[in-house]
């Protein structure tokens, strides 16, 4: 069925950035280091600057947008493009929906992405919603090892990431331009809210700054990790290496789409305040998402020959 899609050879090539010739590898690895460290900053952020509620809640509200748009604007075209054959949108959106309901159950397990550093009065009061269903406000103080479970949801959650970079990476490396920048940017402006949820919730448990820094060191490489493994990994099975990258595009759409519509986004629909800016970073990040394709290769949801 997707035999007739372009294979994808080694990366030895170069694609062209402007009047420059970048090696993809190159780019791959200029992303990873930006994530990595954008990653660490993030960790660092809640000693250096207060992040307040509702500058919080507005990236929130971007990241969303931006991921919905690379979900749908990038990740599943690449896939069905890869796949091809009469049969590709369906297989397609097969992987999509195993990659909803994978993180969904990630979500539902490990509880991760506590996204709300301050304490300011309007934080405490809109955090007063209904959580459990039960007309209680919730509760959630932190034990000593509560960082546990966040750390391991975040940490599967951020090798997909990196999965869907390596991914969209390999699948557009043929072709020229900032590939997999849409993918870049949703994954770079994201991780510094993860890394601020494992740091805050380790200080909250009386864990040592030393111990706090080094698990925000190891979750800053999580990414990176997963991102090179696929790159160079997918590879090794040459015969279905076209299949393997198209569904892990679909299944990294799914997981973007799952993040923004049953995390993100309804954390930010429960606060009454600011509803407009909220609502204008929102589509701010769905128009990004739409705009990045005039960066990336023309073309490439068509073919990466």
């Amino acid at each position: 069925m997707w035999n007739n899609a372009p294979r994808i050879h080694s990366k030895i090539y170069f694609i062209q950035v402007g009047t420059m010739l970048v090696s993809p590898t190159l780019l791959l690895i200029c992303y990873c280091l930006a994530i990595a460290g954008f990653s660490l900053l993030g960790g660092f952020l809640p000693n250096w600057v207060k992040m307040t509620h509702t500058r919080t809640q507005l990236v929130m509200s971007l990241v969303s947008g931006l991921m919905l748009g690379v979900a749908f604007y990038h990740l599943l075209p690449h896939s069905v493009a890869l796949i091809g054959g009469p049969h590709g949108v369906d297989t397609a959106v097969s992987w999509l929906m195993l990659g909803l309901i994978v993180m969904l159950l990630l979500l539902r397990v490990f509880h991760f992405h506590q996204h709300d550093f301050s304490h300011e009065e309007g934080a405490q009061h809109d955090h007063h919603h209904d959580h459990q269903g039960d007309g209680r406000a919730h509760e959630s103080p932190v034990h000593g090892l509560s960082w546990v479970g966040l750390a391991l949801g975040l940490a599967a959650h951020t090798l997909i990431d990196g999965v869907a970079l390596g991914a969209v990476m390999h699948a557009g490396s043929m072709a020229g331009g900032l590939v997999g920048i849409g993918v870049f940017l949703a994954i770079l402006l994201h991780k510094p809210l993860d890394a601020m949820s494992i740091v805050t919730v380790m200080g909250a448990g009386g864990w040592s700054r030393q111990a706090q820094t080094s698990a925000n060191l190891v979750f800053a490489l999580m990414c990176p990790l997963g991102a090179l493994l696929f790159f160079f990994g997918v590879d090794v099975v040459a015969d279905s290496r076209n299949y393997l990258v198209a569904a892990a595009l679909a299944f990294s759409a799914g997981a973007f789409i799952c993040i923004a519509l049953s995390d993100l986004l309804p954390e930010v629909h429960f606060h009454s305040h600011d509803r407009a800016k909220l609502t204008l970073a929102f589509l701010l990040g769905l128009v990004l998402a739409y705009g990045i394709g005039t960066v990336e290769p023309a073309g490439i949801h068509l073919s990466t020959n």
